[in-house]
């Protein structure tokens, strides 16, 4: 089955797992390229993406599944095809074929902005380092089954933060992505939890890259 490595950004964000997966099956089709369907009783587009990503995170890692159907295309042509059916901040980087199995996708490196309006206090960046080498440290996460407490230490691979500018701290992390999932967001929420005094006014999420159990690139 091919792959397809996408990255999306600016307004893009802003489109919904759900409305991302209705746009790459429009797309397909508006390209000429046939998707094949699943059998039974509700066939749908043979299209999945690996790890559906929040609302307003920035993505240049994004792995697309697809089968299509008729005679073979070569993936350059998928690529460039798909490229002029697509919006703006939705762009296919490659496409290829026999892409590693997604049960070995373990961990992602992610950047994290921390904006500040008044400048980054005093202290932030040592103290937000401290919190991070804790050996434990719970926030809660929410999901469809009601709100539970969640370790992210164990979660984390490394982290360090960098100054960008007077106005913003990065924190750059490579993360669990998979059995189990840590949403960069959490590094946020515990940073607001523990120390409110260094919360951010903004913060925003971009994906940086993906890799195996032995963190080499997924691909």
């Amino acid at each position: 089955m091919p792959r397809a490595l996408f990255q999306k950004t600016g307004n893009a964000v802003y489109i919904s797992h759900l409305d991302l997966m209705r746009l790459f099956q429009r797309s397909f089709k508006r390209a000429g390229l046939p998707l094949t369907h699943t059998h039974g009783f509700n066939p749908r587009p043979s299209v999945s993406i690996a790890l559906p990503l929040s609302v307003g995170i920035e993505s240049h890692c994004e792995l697309l599944d697809f089968d299509l159907d008729g005679e073979a295309v070569t993936c350059d042509i998928i690529r460039d095809g798909l490229n002029r059916a697509l919006v703006e901040g939705v762009k296919v980087l490659s496409v290829y074929e026999d892409g590693a199995k997604i049960k070995h996708l373990a961990y992602l490196d992610c950047r994290i902005d921390l904006e500040y309006d008044a400048g980054i206090p005093e202290h932030a960046q040592s103290a937000i380092t401290e919190l991070f080498s804790k050996p434990s440290l719970t926030v809660e996460k929410k999901s469809k089954n009601g709100n539970t407490e969640q370790d992210l230490i164990p979660m984390i691979r490394s982290l360090r933060l960098e100054k960008q500018d007077e106005y913003t701290l990065c924190i750059f992390a490579r993360v669990c992505c998979q059995n189990p999932t840590l949403n960069p967001s959490q590094l946020v929420a515990a940073i607001t939890k523990y120390l409110p005094e260094y919360s951010p006014n903004f913060s925003k999420c971009c994906r940086l890259e993906v890799f195996d159990h032995q963190e080499n690139v997924f691909r």
